[in-house]
This record gives C-alpha cells, sequence and structure tokens, in this order.
C-alpha cells in the first residue's frame, strides 16, 4: 500500500478495523475501479441557469469524481483503499493521480497512466437543494502492447456499481477469494427495471440503491417492501430514503433497522451517496450492528452536503468528532435523541476534532508553490 501522506489529517489516526487486523490479514481493505473524472462544482446559484443569460456562483471547488469519490470517502475513514482506474496524460489527470495517491493515501499500484487520452471531465451546478451535471469523457483505450496489471486484489471488500445487462468478470473473482461485495446501481435508462438484468447481484453481499430504484427493481409501492423483497437476493438490502433516512433488512436473520435523517443545511449532494456507502462498507467490516452501521452511514452522508463536491465533502474521523462534540454540547434536532443514537462512536474518536461544519478553501485545481 501507499504511504499515507495525508493520513493524521484526513482520518485522524483511527483505524476503524484495529480490533480486527492480524498478521495473515489481506494488505487492502477495500477495492474499486472505474472512471475517475475531474470534478468542477459550482455552488451559490439562486436558480438553474438559463438559456442566454451569464450566471455567478457564490462558491466553486475542483477535486477527483467519478469513482474517486467513493475512494476518498472509504480512505478518510481509515480504510486501506485499492484504486483501479486510468488517468490521463494531462494537467487534470496528474492533479487527480496526484490528490489521490498523496493527499488521501490510496494505493494505485493497479492504475495506470494513458498516453494522449485526455481525463474525463464534469460540470456540477448545485443550487436548490438539487444537481445539474454535465459531463464529457471517452473510454481509455488499452495501452498498445502491454496488458493492465491483474485485479483485484486479495481484499476485505469491494464495492461495485451495477448496470443492467453487464457483467464484469472482476465482481465474481473478488467474491470466490473471499472479498464482501457491496453494490449500488444507478438509474435504467432500458425502463425495465429488471433484477434478473444485474448478473453480478448473485456475488453481492449488500445492495444499496435508492428509494425509487429499489421500488422499480421490485415492483413495489413501499421502499420498505422494497427492501425486505431485495433481502431475498443479497444478505443485507439497505434502501436509502431521501430527508426519511434509510431503512435496511438482514436476509440471513430477519433484522431490520431504519434510522431518520440528521437535518442539516445542505450546500451541495453531490457524492452523497458514496459516502453513505463507505460509511455502511465501514461499519459492516468493523462487525456494528446493523442500526449502528445505518446510523452511521447517514450521519457521515449528512455531514457531507455541507460543503460542495464529491470527494472534496468526504467526512474524516476528526469531522465526526467536531459533528459530535457539537451535539454534546449544543444541539437544535432533538439531542438526547442523537446523543442516545450515537453514542456508540464515543471510543473511536479522536480527542482532536475539526471545527464543524468544515469549509475546505479549495476552490482551484492547486496553487503555484510561492517563490523561496
Amino acid at each position: 500500500m501507499s504511504t499515507r501522506g495525508a493520513e493524521s489529517e484526513r482520518t485522524a489516526g483511527v483505524d476503524p478495523l484495529d480490533a480486527l487486523r492480524g498478521p495473515s490479514d489481506p494488505p487492502c481493505d477495500v477495492f474499486l475501479t472505474g472512471m475517475v473524472f475531474l470534478d468542477i462544482i459550482f455552488t451559490g446559484l439562486d436558480s438553474a441557469p438559463v438559456r442566454g443569460t451569464e450566471s455567478w456562483a457564490r462558491g466553486m471547488g475542483s477535486s477527483p469524481g467519478g469513482v474517486a469519490n467513493m475512494a476518498t470517502a472509504l480512505a478518510r475513514l481509515g480504510l486501506r483503499t485499492s484504486l483501479a482506474a486510468a488517468f490521463g496524460d494531462d494537467h487534470y489527470g496528474e492533479y487527480c493521480w496526484d490528490a489521490l495517491e498523496q493527499g488521501e493515501g490510496i494505493d494505485l499500484s493497479l492504475s495506470r497512466t494513458v498516453p494522449g487520452w485526455h481525463s474525463p471531465v464534469t460540470v456540477s451546478m448545485a443550487y436548490e437543494g438539487e444537481r445539474t451535471m454535465v459531463s464529457h469523457g471517452h473510454d481509455a483505450p488499452p495501452l498498445a502492447g502491454a496488458a493492465p496489471p491483474p485485479y483485484p486484489p486479495h481484499a476485505r471488500a469491494a464495492v461495485a456499481s451495477l448496470a443492467p445487462g453487464r457483467s464484469e468478470e472482476w465482481i465474481a473473482r473478488a467474491h470466490h477469494s473471499g472479498a464482501r461485495i457491496f453494490a449500488d446501481v444507478g438509474w435504467d435508462d432500458t425502463g425495465r427495471w429488471d433484477l434478473a438484468s444485474l448478473p453480478d447481484l448473485a456475488h453481492c453481499e449488500a445492495f444499496l440503491p435508492n428509494a425509487e430504484e429499489a421500488m422499480r427493481y421490485t415492483r413495489s409501492d413501499c421502499p420498505r417492501a422494497a427492501a425486505r423483497a431485495l433481502a431475498d437476493k443479497v444478505r443485507y438490502a439497505v434502501v436509502t430514503l431521501g430527508a426519511e433516512g434509510a431503512y435496511a433488512v438482514d436476509g440471513g436473520s430477519g433484522e431490520t433497522a431504519e434510522v431518520p435523517a440528521i437535518q442539516v443545511s445542505a450546500l451541495d449532494p453531490t457524492g452523497a451517496g458514496d459516502v453513505f456507502v463507505a460509511g455502511f462498507v465501514t461499519g459492516t467490516l468493523a462487525g456494528w450492528p446493523l442500526a449502528d452501521r445505518l446510523a452511521f452511514a447517514g450521519l457521515i452522508a449528512a455531514l457531507s452536503v455541507q460543503e460542495f463536491g464529491g470527494s472534496l465533502s468526504a467526512p474524516g474521523w476528526g469531522e465526526v468528532a467536531g459533528w459530535w462534540h457539537t451535539v454534546r454540547e449544543h444541539a437544535g434536532q432533538d439531542p438526547a435523541a442523537l446523543r442516545d443514537r450515537y453514542a456508540f462512536l464515543e471510543p473511536l474518536l479522536p480527542a482532536e476534532a475539526r471545527p464543524w461544519p468544515l469549509r475546505r478553501a479549495v476552490p482551484t485545481i492547486g496553487f503555484r508553490a510561492a517563490p523561496a
């Protein structure tokens, strides 16, 4: 694994799996693969842009996006994270590589730089609690005369994004090697919404769709009923309910859990779903009770929407500690209930908390070093 140059800042020294680690453990906690985008995020828009006019945003951020959102969220929670992705050899690609490897301590040994390929880019505009995105990119071409490095590595877990009609061989390999597979899913543009079109679901331990996706795939008119139906397919069916929180079913034991959403002032929802999955993965690998995993996932997703960007907004343990200290002292949303619900975090949290809500001053791709 790479040297984690930013570990003290991002994870505050917290290892949620510390009590479980042993000499025979795999070097990697979580493996991911996918496309990395350069995300440019505009916030502080009063309304959607209008054709033929110029809109000024009061806030801006830039950061690695796409699969980098999930990888960063996992790494900031102290999990040893490996990412296999293609990077362009332009300045955007160099920036994304450096931000992930040096800034976040993510292992990129299975990633590659593709000469002559430009980095995919997404521009995201956040307003009225929603977002609009414009993306551009092409699939990375294979390296001439060379095969990509083999993957997946031996890992505790892997996170996959399922798509209708697509099967990825690495998911089956990871499952058969002992990795626990956590999967989300995107919108089905075909309109069929057929679980049989997701063959890799058979290899998954957990499936985490949103309410609309879950109801469409199960032909249900209630997200909780949809979760119960999905629990026939996977061990853990987790359905996010937006402002209502999340609901989960353990298909093995029949246990259910529901946790309300934490009320926060949302700036930008970009990447919140990825952060939620990262929180649930962390709690599952740590062996927490189902309700605690769900509560933690909802908490860090709520913290993330208070900052702009996807990977940029993923909270670390310092931010979680800052929120917890605020809740213990004064909280507007039923502080007693919050203190009871999240008391399980107390032994994990670092003594030094970061300010909450956090504002990261990184509006540009990178500043030049000051002259000596």
